[in-house]
């Protein structure tokens, strides 16, 4: 699970786009490799300031000969959580959930109940469905209400030089390089990106937000 928080600006402020980061590419041997397996998240302000971006990459280290036979797990939810009070609960939650080649997407709305166990929120007001990109196309994004949805494989953002992370960790450098090497150039991930109106998760204030995959029981 990835936790992040983000400050939510009204339209009116115009404030440049703020950016929240959280990755992790090498989990443990359980989980990595998985088709749960989350690698990155990011919530930033749209190039439409009133509105906010949400993305989650799953299935990281695809090669570029694996990317195209590569698929979201129909068994898997991506779940956003928000929480707009501060106590570190989620109030809000964006759901998406693959089926036959299309990504559904619930929410924002408020859950059944928080924590680990969800319910699929498909009597949500706002949603969306987006056909799932195939490799080596055009992006295809659908948009429904306001709500905007991708879902395909998608060039690895992450930059990190492991090797050298590696020798500072050992004691035998103290800087990583300029520049560095790029540890995940040329593999891909599995991207779902979900950008919705401000105005949808409460206008301004600050929240926090992370993100899950729960597994279909």
């Amino acid at each position: 699970m990835k936790k992040t928080k983000i400050l939510i600006a009204t339209a009116i402020l115009g404030i440049a786009t703020f950016v929240a980061i959280a990755a992790d590419h090498i989990d443990a041997p359980a989980v990595s490799g998985g088709t749960s397996d989350i690698t990155d998240f990011y919530a930033f302000q749209g190039s439409n300031s009133s509105n906010i971006a949400f993305v989650a990459n799953v299935q990281g280290l695809l090669a570029p000969g694996s990317t195209a036979a590569a698929s979201f797990d129909e068994n898997v939810m991506i779940e956003f959580n928000i929480d707009t009070s501060g106590d570190n609960v989620e109030d809000l939650v964006i759901q998406a959930i693959p089926r036959d080649g299309k990504m559904y997407i619930f929410g924002p709305v408020s859950p059944t109940q928080a924590g680990l166990s969800s319910t699929i929120m498909t009597n949500s007001s706002n949603t969306a469905v987006v056909d799932i990109t195939p490799y080596g196309q055009s992006a295809i994004v659908a948009s429904s209400g306001g709500i905007m949805a991708f879902a395909g494989p998608r060039d690895d953002p992450f930059f990190m030089d492991f090797a050298q992370y590696g020798e500072i960790i050992a004691g035998n450098a103290t800087s990583f390089n300029d520049p560095g090497s790029d540890t995940f150039a040329g593999t891909n991930v599995l991207s779902v990106v979900v950008e919705v109106p401000k105005t949808l998760i409460g206008g301004s204030g600050t929240i926090n937000t992370w993100v899950e995959t729960k597994r279909k029981q």
